[in-house]
């Protein structure tokens, strides 16, 4: 729902209030697209604190302020010059956004996400693991860390290995960007709604203490999920063995659209690539998304402290010129030892993850 608040303080970074029975989180800075802070994930994580023991609270919504989207992301410049500095802040963040995406999925009351526009990286993370996830044509979902030397995190490791066959690694290696149709599709959402009817979806989840059978009476027909369409080529080239297999299957696929997803990979960085491969297949046979969080955990503490990550963010995000220079430059230079000394960024002085995993 765009830009519509309450009566909460409309200068804080989370506008908190309730309307009805519903907790109402909406993430207001719209100047950057609503990308997360540690101050707003800690505002959240308050919130569904309070929340969970008020009887007056049936359910919990989260929407954006704004004419864009829900969220872009995460705080990378603050992650990347936190790790250009030699600070501890980014295993601090990553900690907490990580518990608060736990507590999400686990959270005992409805948890309503209005996934309307742009829901990118951490955006995922604050609505894809919730109960009840309402899209729109408008809405666009990525999962794009690779492009900038980083790996899928937020759970969106767990969410994209549940996709149907190979889709979920066709996204994450491609930073492909979904529509509404193919959210549902992936598992990343539930429902359509008309854009224009998002005001009106509220106030019914206000008045109501069935945010699923709410939201159904407002259901549009998303259409026709182009990623159904490709599977066959995607679960055959994305079942290679390993990246360069992966690049070469795509190369060799006659359908021109396997090409593209090969030049697509091309630009992303081999070693992230390369990582993000692995994690997304283990979290196939993980038991929980906690296990995967953990997982994602380790990784991203790695992935701040190596070149890549910083040049990323130069390139893709302040620079803007769109060239990065990896370290190593291709799928090939990813080497045992390279991963070896990736792994070795996680440090003992770490803020700990303190999350149960079962």
């Amino acid at each position: 729902m765009r830009g519509q608040v309450g009566d909460g303080d409309l200068d804080g970074a989370v506008v908190v209030r309730r309307q009805g029975g519903l907790g109402r989180l909406t993430l207001n800075r719209p100047q950057v697209l609503n990308a997360l802070s540690l101050p707003m994930i800690r505002t959240i994580a308050a919130a569904l604190d309070e929340w969970e023991h008020d009887d007056g609270v049936r359910a919990v919504l989260i929407d954006g302020a704004g004419e864009r989207g829900l969220c872009a992301g995460g705080d990378v410049r603050f992650l990347s010059d936190d790790a250009a500095t030699g600070g501890h802040g980014a295993p601090v963040l990553l900690s907490e956004e990580y518990r608060l995406n736990a507590r999400i999925a686990r959270y005992p009351k409805p948890y309503v996400a209005l996934m309307d526009g742009v829901v990118m990286g951490g955006g995922v993370g604050v609505s894809a693991h919730g109960s009840v996830r309402v899209v729109t044509r408008r809405t666009v979902i990525a999962m794009p860390e690779v492009t900038i030397g980083y790996v899928p995190d937020v759970g969106g490791t767990w969410l994209l290995a549940h996709a149907p066959g190979e889709i979920g690694l066709h996204t994450a290696l491609c930073a492909a960007r979904l529509t509404a149709a193919d959210a549902i599709y992936c598992g990343l959402a539930d429902v359509a709604v008309a854009p224009e009817r998002l005001g009106e979806l509220v106030d019914a989840l206000a008045g109501s203490a069935d945010p699923a059978d709410v939201t159904a009476e407002f259901a549009v027909d998303p259409g026709i999920p182009a990623l159904a369409a490709d599977r066959e080529w995607i679960d055959h080239c994305y079942g290679a063995d390993d990246l360069a297999g992966i690049v070469d299957a795509l190369r060799r696929s006659p359908n021109p659209d396997a090409a593209k997803a090969a030049d697509a990979i091309a630009r992303n960085a081999p070693l992230a690539l390369t990582m993000a491969l692995r994690a997304i297949r283990e979290a196939r046979t993980a038991p929980s998304l906690e296990h995967a969080l953990r997982t994602e955990y380790e990784l991203t503490r790695c992935c701040v402290r190596w070149p890549d990550f910083t040049e990323g963010v130069r390139a893709m995000l302040i620079d803007r010129d769109g060239a990065p220079q990896w370290d190593p430059s291709s799928p090939a230079a990813v080497t045992d030892d390279v991963v070896a000394r990736f792994l070795a960024g996680v440090r003992p002085e770490d803020s700990p993850l303190n999350l149960a995993t079962t």
